[in-house]
Parts: structure tokens; C-alpha cells; sequence
């Protein structure tokens, strides 16, 4: 008997979301850069080793703050995966930089670092490096390219945080980090974000870029006996009521990961022989990378096929989802130049990838009912 819906994706709670909103509430400091708002940028600054955090309202405006960050301007150019979620780009873009999209390798679907070579100019300012699914990009060659060529390396880390590259964590290569706490997360408040900061000489610039413009860290120190207005800047602070919630996720990420985990080590191998069977390929993760194991996906051999199976799953009461569609064949990446057959592998990838559900509250007996019904698919 089918039992309810399984939904793709439930944010999970520690159990301290509720009690920490509770006391940000009946402190009354619920603005940006409260207590709660510190103690997030305080955990995450010791736990990977980074100068500084700023928390954002998202990571769309943590990657807008990089922008800011760069000094961009008309004719600088910015290298982007075309498999990435629009923002990686948009937020370059605003600032008049345009946006030159790369392909993916076929194994781990991030950025093609051959592409990336290749396209490589004068005009380069930054590499953005999107970690997918929380598996490390090849950041050995990447920092090679940094060294070489002068440019920026910016870390899309919307899928990685706490995961490592060669021991490591993700989000401390590049000069610039971003993370994201959207409802689909591993860690979660809803709607939010980080700034990483690897550089220190950045450090003074981002606080005020992230204080709408003006100089009130230096004011908060005491440095200054007021504050003004300084720079170009925006408002990008949390609010303390949602840094509350993510401070409890924050505290139980270690939990929440292991059972992330225990999920997709399941359905890897429960669906090997079938994947193998039927062409289907299962995601990799280099050994020299440990993955927040943020998302299971299927690689199927066609676009119809794939279709059909998130249709089979539909039928059964579970929700499976595509994901990305190339940014170089969308409305403005085709105004940017973008063409079909510019980037084969981010193409055929985005018409056959399908994600299975996985959250960390996924109960044991609903993971019976999607892997049973992925191997019923083709019967």
C-alpha cells in the first residue's frame, strides 16, 4: 500500500531552533549583527579556520557583495559555469562585468578546468567555483590559474559547507566564499547566506560594502566617535530572529550530515546493479574529497527517459526533480552570446539529471519506497 507523499526535500530541526528565536525575540535585539548574529559568524570562523564571516540575507547577496568586493567594470569579464543556479552570474553581471560561461566535467559536474584555460584573457577579474552538490572542484588547478594569471578565485559553496578538499575545508581556497541557508540547504533558516572572507586585506571593504556603505564596524570598535557614509554598499545583514534558528542548525550540523549520509551511502549502493544495468550514472565523489552529500543524482541515458522516471516516482507519491537549466541558453545568456552545442556536456547533463529525495529526517521505510520504486522503473 502507497503511504503519503515523499516530499524531495524538509529542512530538519536540532530540536534548539525554537527556543533560540524565542530568546532573540524576548531580547528585542532582532536586527542584523545581534547576538545570535555573532555567535553563527564565530562558530563558523573557528570551525573552518576564516578570518572573517559576515551573515547574509542570502547567498545571492553574499555573491552581490563579492561583486561589489571586485571593483568591476564594463569589459571585465568573469569566468561562470553554465551549470549553476542564475545568481553565480546575475549578481557579476549587475555590476557590469559579463559573464563567460564554461562547461563541466562529466564525472563530478563541476567546473571544466581545461574550459576555463582556454577562456582565460586579459580581461579576466574572477573565477567563480561552484562546488556541485558539495563535492570539492579541482582546486589545485584553480589556484594555479589565481597564481598565473592574477585573477580572483570565488567559491560558490551553496552546497558545501563543512565538506573538505584534500583535508581541507571548502569555502577557504579562494579569496571570497559563499554559502547558502535557503530552505533546500543541509543547514538551514529558511532564507540566508555568508560571506567568507579569506583575504584580510578585504576584510575592512566587506564590512562596509555589507553596512550599506558606511564605516559603523569601525564605529562599533570604537575607532571612530561616529560613523558616515564611506563607500558604495548595501544592506545585507541577517536578522538576529533568523540567525537564532541558524545558530541550533549550526550547533547539529555533525548529526545532520551523518544522516545525510547514511542516505545517500544507501542508495548508492542498493541502486549500483541497477544503474549499471540500465546506463544510469551514479554520482562520484573523488577520494580526496568528503562531500556534504547534499544531493543524490542520477545521470539516465536520455532526456525521455529521465522524464519517464520522475514520472514513475510521481505515480508512487514521490517527488523527483531536474535541476539547472544552462544559464548560457537562457533568455540572457543567449543575449550574452550563448548558443546550443557551445557547452555539450552542461546540455546533455541538464536534460538528463534527475535528484532523488534526501533530507536528514527521510525515514527508514520511505527510503524502502524510492529505492524500491527506482528499481521497478524499466520492469
Amino acid at each position: 500500500m502507497q503511504g503519503p507523499r515523499i516530499p524531495f526535500n524538509r529542512a530538519e530541526l536540532t530540536g534548539a531552533e525554537l527556543r533560540y528565536v524565542t530568546e532573540a525575540i524576548e531580547s528585542l535585539r532582532i536586527a542584523s549583527n545581534g547576538p545570535f548574529s555573532k555567535r553563527c559568524a564565530a562558530l563558523l570562523e573557528e570551525a573552518l579556520g576564516v578570518p572573517r564571516v559576515l551573515l547574509t540575507t542570502s547567498c545571492s547577496d553574499a555573491l552581490e557583495m563579492c561583486a561589489w568586493l571586485l571593483d568591476l567594470e564594463p569589459g571585465d569579464e568573469v569566468i561562470v559555469p553554465s551549470f549553476a543556479f542564475v545568481t553565480t552570474a546575475s549578481a557579476f553581471l549587475q555590476r557590469s562585468a559579463t559573464p563567460v560561461f564554461v562547461d563541466i566535467c562529466p564525472e563530478t559536474l563541476n567546473i571544466d578546468t581545461q574550459m576555463v584555460a582556454e577562456r582565460i584573457t586579459e580581461r579576466t577579474r574572477a573565477i567563480i567555483a561552484v562546488h556541485y552538490g558539495g563535492v570539492g572542484c579541482d582546486l589545485d588547478r584553480l589556484a594555479k590559474f589565481e597564481e598565473r594569471h592574477g585573477v580572483r578565485l570565488i567559491e560558490d559553496n551553496a552546497h558545501g559547507l563543512f565538506a573538505t578538499y584534500r583535508g581541507k575545508p571548502l569555502g577557504t581556497f579562494g579569496s571570497l566564499a559563499t554559502v547558502s541557508f535557503h530552505e533546500t540547504k543541509n543547514l538551514t533558516c529558511g532564507e540566508g547566506g555568508a560571506l567568507l572572507i579569506n583575504d584580510p586585506e578585504l576584510i575592512e571593504r566587506a564590512e562596509i560594502v555589507w553596512e550599506k556603505g558606511t564605516d559603523r564596524a569601525r564605529f562599533l570598535r570604537g575607532i571612530v566617535d561616529k560613523y558616515t557614509w564611506v563607500d558604495s554598499g548595501s544592506s545585507y545583514g541577517m536578522s538576529d530572529i533568523l540567525a537564532a534558528f541558524l545558530c541550533a542548525q549550526l550547533e547539529g550540523w555533525r548529526e545532520i550530515h551523518a544522516r545525510r549520509k547514511a542516505i545517500w551511502e544507501r542508495y548508492q549502493v542498493e541502486l549500483e546493479a541497477w544503474a549499471v544495468q540500465r546506463g544510469v550514472q551514479q554520482p562520484r565523489v573523488p577520494e580526496f574529497c568528503e562531500s556534504t552529500h547534499h544531493l543524490y543524482s542520477l545521470l539516465l541515458p536520455s532526456a525521455r527517459m529521465r522524464d519517464d522516471l520522475i514520472a514513475h516516482l510521481d505515480r508512487r507519491g514521490i517527488s523527483a526533480v531536474f535541476h539547472f537549466v544552462p544559464l548560457h541558453l537562457s533568455a540572457v545568456g543567449r543575449k550574452l552570446g550563448g548558443r546550443p552545442g557551445d557547452l555539450p556536456v552542461t546540455e546533455q547533463v541538464s536534460e538528463r539529471l534527475v535528484r532523488l529525495p534526501l533530507y536528514a529526517g527521510l525515514a527508514e521505510q520511505d527510503q524502502r519506497r524510492i529505492i524500491d520504486a527506482v528499481l521497478a522503473f524499466g520492469e
